[in-house]
């Protein structure tokens, strides 16, 4: 298995970024909200990580968080399914207005992409 998050597989693209909010459909599983939409031309799956400002005021807390969100995707990103099917772009978004457990980002990324995968496939 590939545990590797390489940078073909970061999120960049503003106008991905703007169509994911704007045409992207989401699911949520508490503290955790995935906003996604089909990409083409793309060989893997697009991810970014986005904790607010309104709630994190430091950015250190906020850096922190978004480290941990990429752990939990990172180890569990085979639960999507990456050969040939369709390709996708994803924001995860924190919510919650405490600091996280990582067993606890861990467990709702896990149910996050088991539901995701049972959503567009």
């Amino acid at each position: 298995m590939d545990f590797r998050l390489p940078k073909n597989e970061k999120l960049k693209s503003r106008k991905t970024i703007e169509s994911l909010f704007l045409e992207g459909k989401s699911l949520t599983k508490f503290p955790i909200k995935v906003f996604y939409v089909l990409v083409e031309n793309e060989t893997a799956h697009q991810v970014a990580f986005s904790v607010p400002k309104r709630s994190f005021k430091s950015a250190v807390s906020r850096n922190r968080i978004k480290r941990q969100l990429r752990e939990a995707y990172r180890l569990q990103k085979q639960l999507l399914p990456t050969n040939n099917g369709p390709k996708f772009a994803l924001l995860f978004l924190y919510l919650s207005k405490d600091k996280p457990q990582y067993a606890q980002l861990e467990v709702a990324m896990g149910k996050l992409l088991k539901n995701l995968n049972d959503e567009i496939y």
